[in-house]
């Protein structure tokens, strides 16, 4: 079973690329991020004649998420019971059956700015909600996964340049400590339980050319849960879709379970 994450930067410019990609990549379960559309916009047509269902969560303009899967996601819930927001940030749902069903929890964490601005504090509050959630959702959902465009780095390592963007944002301690809050939950991080290649990013601005000389940042994640920590056989960053004419500027990011 395969599990992807996708920032597509704007699902009406790039359908396309998103359906070229899952004919290529046929994964089980494509989380995306950054629709820029309204639900009456969503493309389910041609996601159910490539052989998904689809669920989403739109937005004009900005953000706006969606769930696509082989099989039917089952009790679909929208951005994050408990904390009031007009963003369309989160959408989760359960896809497989029995034991070998999964929680799948599709978001698009706040950008945040930067420090001190209200951007940035909405972010903080916005991760402290995720995680009092997501700790309840644990124990009903033992089988989870937490993928999408987090927006916050790990450590340098996640960074093309360490010193320069310290504490700017994504790359800041108050951010990481919510991002290792996550952690604490009983989640791992599936990129890191691999050996992977330096300077592994899966975002890269577009002005100076930034993927070409692979000034990037890892903010891409999928978080398993430790019942499905001992299923994760890989996770890679597909940075194919980068060198597309008109690209996302983000990298979709797979994990395979057993």
């Amino acid at each position: 079973m395969q599990y992807a994450t996708w920032n597509v930067n704007s699902l009406s410019v790039r359908l396309p690329q998103v359906l070229d990609w899952l004919a290529a990549n046929p994964v089980d379960v494509l989380v995306l991020q950054e629709l820029k559309m309204t639900d009456d916009k969503f493309p389910f047509d041609a996601f159910a004649q490539a052989g998904y269902q689809a669920q989403c969560f739109g937005q004009k303009t900005y953000n706006g998420v969606a769930l696509l899967s082989r099989t039917p996601a089952a009790d679909v819930v929208k951005n994050i019971p408990g904390f009031d927001d007009d963003m369309a940030r989160v959408i989760s749902g359960t896809v497989g059956d029995g034991e070998q069903s999964v929680r799948v929890v599709g978001a698009y964490f706040p950008n945040g700015q930067e420090p001190g601005s209200e951007k940035f504090e909405y972010k903080m509050e916005w991760l402290k909600g995720l995680r009092l959630w997501l700790k309840e959702e644990l124990v009903n959902h033992p089988r989870l996964l937490l993928m999408g465009d987090f927006n916050i780095t790990f450590d340098d390592l996640d960074v093309w340049d360490p010193e320069g963007l310290r504490d700017q944002i994504h790359c800041t301690d108050e951010e990481r400590y919510h991002l290792n809050a996550l952690i604490a939950l009983g989640l791992t991080d599936s990129h890191r339980m691999f050996s992977q290649p330096a300077k592994s990013f899966s975002w890269w601005d577009y002005r100076d050319a930034g993927f070409r000389r692979n000034r990037g940042l890892r903010i891409d994640h999928i978080l398993v849960s430790n019942a499905l920590k001992p299923r994760v056989t890989a996770c890679v960053i597909d940075k194919t879709p980068r060198k597309n004419e008109r690209p996302s500027d983000h990298a979709p990011v797979v994990v395979t379970l057993s």
